[in-house]
């Protein structure tokens, strides 16, 4: 695959949490979260996207979304659990994207708010219909999921180098 070629990046919050006594990351999800997650799934599998792999944070939330929606996907995609999306900064994730082997074509990223929207809006210098103003307007609720593509290496990636193709909310 050559540095040139189309890419994806799929930019998944974590489907609703409940607040609990336990630790932020070992919160798992909530009743209305654990109905969510599948539907995002399954709008993601519609898409016709075929993910190469997909990172997930390692917190109990992220890794419940996962689980519920990659059921409604014909082929599971490479998974790797990363400890570094939990509470990653936009640097920090532009950092581990950076890292992504340049076989890879279309990635699928499980995480966390404020990271999720920020990566989003940060890549997207340009986007299809009112997908920016909608983003801009709603933020990133949970099981929201942003569709961004670009040209180009994964070292390549930087702020407004990609198109924002697709913005979905469990509300549309």
């Amino acid at each position: 695959m050559s540095a040139d070629t189309p890419r994806r990046i799929v930019l998944l919050r974590h489907a609703k949490a409940e607040w609990s006594q336990q630790s932020d990351h070992e919160r798992p999800l909530a009743e209305r979260g654990r109905k969510d997650a599948p539907v995002a799934g399954r709008k993601l599998a519609d898409s016709g996207i075929v993910f190469d792999l997909a990172l997930c944070s390692t917190a109990t939330r992220t890794r419940e979304t996962w689980k519920l929606a990659v059921h409604e996907f014909e082929q599971r995609p490479r998974t790797v659990y990363e400890e570094r999306l939990y509470e990653a900064s936009l640097g920090e994730l532009i950092a581990l994207f950076d890292e992504t082997s340049d076989d890879v074509q279309n990635l699928l990223v499980i995480g966390h708010n404020p990271g999720m929207h920020g990566v989003a809006d940060a890549l997207s210098g340009r986007a299809d219909g009112d997908a920016l103003a909608r983003l801009t307007r709603d933020g990133f609720p949970t099981a929201a999921y942003a569709v961004v593509e670009f040209s180009g290496s994964w070292k390549g990636l930087e702020h407004g180098v990609g198109k924002l193709v697709e913005y979905w909310t469990p509300n549309d």
